[in-house]
């Protein structure tokens, strides 16, 4: 799959938009609106990008848990090389391993939920001007209806490709819809 980037400062035409990609059996799950509007996304029923993926706090964490391991093995290896597991045993450099891992994860948490999210910083000053950028992710069979969606949409504004959503994430969140849908 594949992620699509689109420019609009229009949320109406966006409405539009994501009404005519459903149309031609693009679902609801691949299609995304960033925007620092959320209200007016709310009241177009956008279906907008999560408040905690919008920021980087996946990535962050995975960058302090690398960190966290490199810390734990330091520790676990300096008390190694000091003879100290023979005097003391292993469970204090264990034991501290753990939590400089545990702390390192959780400060790379906190690190990434002040960033925006890696994929969207080249969109930060597009957003800072009152625009939104739209998401659309497709896989191969798609692609030729998403352009003529969008080029029935003059106004939006082709912004670059990127790694979409795993397609596996796509069909769950399909299907929890669909069983919504159904549940009473």
């Amino acid at each position: 799959m594949k992620r699509h980037y689109f420019i609009s400062d229009n949320l109406d035409d966006l409405a539009a938009t994501e009404r005519d990609l459903e149309a031609m059996g693009i679902s609801k799950p691949q299609i995304h609106v960033l925007s620092d509007d959320d209200a007016g996304l709310a009241v177009k029923h956008l279906h907008q990008v999560e408040a905690v993926l919008k920021k980087d706090v996946v990535h962050g964490t995975a960058r302090g848990a690398a960190i966290g391991v490199a810390g734990a093995a330091a520790i676990l290896l300096l008390f190694w090389v000091a003879g100290l597991t023979d005097k003391f045993t292993w469970l204090p450099p264990i034991f501290l391993s753990i939590v400089v891992l545990g702390f390192c994860t959780w400060e790379g948490g906190l690190i990434g939920i002040q960033q925006p999210h890696v994929d969207f910083r080249r969109f930060q000053e597009e957003l800072r001007k009152g625009r939104h950028i739209l998401l659309v992710d497709v896989d191969a069979t798609q692609e030729n209806r998403l352009r003529q969606v969008t080029r029935a949409h003059p106004a939006l504004q082709a912004a670059g490709e990127g790694e979409a959503t795993p397609g596996w994430v796509i069909g769950t969140q399909q299907k929890w819809s669909r069983f919504m849908e159904l549940a009473p």
